[in-house]
């Protein structure tokens, strides 16, 4: 929804996400406890990430190194001298009471990422990329009257990616979480997995009307975990301003939770300033000096992004924009089809219903390529029989495919034990080709008097009588040949 009329006042919305991804990194951003999810709790914590007097940060090298190769792929300055703050406030999860983050001073500083919408390139400026620490994790007994801090996720590495209010729409916010989650996944410097809470953003919301190039006031929607509640939230809080200002309120600046059982946001407290949290230089960390030589040695070490990954599959394998941008997505998926064909596998064949009949299996069955029990191999060897016409094409995508998805068997063991060996026989397709036409001679008379669409018609009912067999190269020469005689 990108425009809302009320009371002949049209408004536009206006969003900026503020994207908190936790690095790849076997330990913590200040101490050497493990990163590992799912651990028992506090089981993995010492007296630094725990906040114990007198302890020492350090900060982890790997970090730095993720964070500013994650600032050069989106095309942002990176900050030769940058260093640490400390936001202060208070919460359970939070030992120290304050979290160590950078203000002032970030890493990295004005980049963009670009989205395509409704066919057309969309710059979404990113107006800052930090290092912070993440907090710890309160978990409220269901039903009972006490909670419990597990502080196994405190001193967890965590970018915060900041962008400008570029946004138009719930939409265009998916499609730039899309696009960051790739990014980061093909840097290596994040799995992306929303659901175990690697991933997560805060959206802040406002509307104005249209054409107006002051901002409305901004209500922050804090922890989204999922495309489709970034979308949802997002679309529920604009319908909600938009309604208040209709009905003469004023919008409060706040900060609401997104409640996803009854698909609404509520408030949780007022919306916090900078100077809320009493920022000021950390003592314990030095300022950051990073050499302009390792910012180059980064720069050539990152890898094909995928804009330019998209743009090559397009040029060099024959691909559409839109087979394209759904093979490179994933890097895992973009690697396994380039296997593929490195190992034998035909473009063309592949692209016309393979490679699209197994993202549908995958949607269908809640699978990823990884869960999958094939190789590339199998996929070679499937594509090589349709083009030496061992199996139909149609055979190849429906019945050879699901049952390879399925079992993992190859896919010359499949068509031996199915019979479903592709018929190139002239004489016996032939026959087949008489037989329908002698069954159908009031079709045969219609066509000769110009119905050609009956053509459809008669493979149609060939390859339904030759069970799906028949080669149809060869169905569609003999039929051309007898109907024109």
């Amino acid at each position: 929804m990108a425009q809302e009329e009320t009371c002949s006042v049209k408004y536009e919305p206006v969003i900026g996400l503020e994207v908190h991804a936790q690095m790849l990194t076997d330990t913590k951003i200040f101490c050497g406890c493990s990163t590992k999810f799912g651990s028992g709790p506090n089981t993995q914590t010492c007296p630094v990430c725990i906040g114990m007097p007198g302890v020492l940060p350090v900060l982890n090298r790997k970090v730095l190194e993720f964070t500013v190769k994650t600032g050069l792929a989106a095309g942002c300055s990176i900050s030769l001298s940058s260093r640490f703050a400390r936001k202060n406030y208070f919460y359970p999860d939070l030992p120290k009471g304050y979290q160590i983050s950078q203000y002032e001073l970030p890493i990295c500083e004005h980049g963009h990422i670009d989205i395509v919408v409704d066919g057309a390139v969309r710059k979404i400026g990113i107006t800052r990329i930090h290092m912070e620490e993440d907090a710890g994790k309160n978990i409220h007994e269901a039903g009972g009257n006490c909670s419990f801090v597990d502080l196994n996720r405190a001193g967890v590495p965590l970018m915060e990616i900041v962008s400008e209010p570029d946004m138009k729409s719930p939409q265009e916010a998916v499609e730039y979480m899309k696009k960051l989650r790739a990014v980061l996944r093909y840097l290596g410097v994040c799995d992306g997995n929303m659901e175990q809470g690697s991933l997560r953003c805060d959206a802040n919301v406002s509307v104005r009307p249209e054409g107006r190039k002051e901002l409305g006031v901004k209500v922050e929607i804090k922890n989204i975990n999922s495309f489709k509640f970034v979308e949802k939230a997002l679309d529920y809080e604009i319908r909600r301003q938009i309604k208040a200002l209709a009905d003469g309120q004023k919008i409060i600046q706040e900060t609401r939770l997104w409640n996803t059982e009854r698909g609404v946001t509520e408030p949780m407290r007022g919306k916090e300033e900078a100077h809320d949290y009493r920022y000021f230089p950390d003592p314990d960390l030095v300022p950051m000096v990073v050499e302009k030589e390792w910012i180059e040695e980064i720069k050539a070490s990152l890898p094909e992004l995928p804009d330019v990954k998209q743009e090559r599959f397009v040029k060099d394998y024959g691909l559409s924009e839109y087979e394209a941008s759904i093979l490179t997505e994933e890097i895992n998926t973009a690697d396994f089809y380039e296997k593929i064909i490195a190992e034998g596998g035909n473009p063309k064949i592949l692209r016309s219903g393979i490679i699209t009949g197994i993202f549908g299996y995958m949607n269908q069955h809640g699978k990823t390529l990884g869960d999958l029990p094939i190789k590339p191999v199998h996929l070679v060897n499937l594509s090589r029989m349709v083009e030496t016409a061992e199996v139909s094409g149609t055979m190849a995508k429906t019945a050879v495919l699901f049952e390879m998805l399925d079992t993992g068997k190859m896919p010359e063991e499949i068509i031996k034990d199915k019979g479903l060996s592709q018929i190139s026989d002239k004489e016996e397709i032939e026959k087949t080709v008489d037989d329908v036409l002698a069954r159908n001679l009031k079709e045969v008379e219609r066509f000769k008097t110009g119905e050609e669409k009956l053509m459809g018609f008669f493979v149609g009912q060939i390859m339904k009588l030759s069970k799906g067999k028949a080669n149809p190269q060869i169905v569609n020469e003999l039929l051309k040949r007898k109907l024109s005689s």
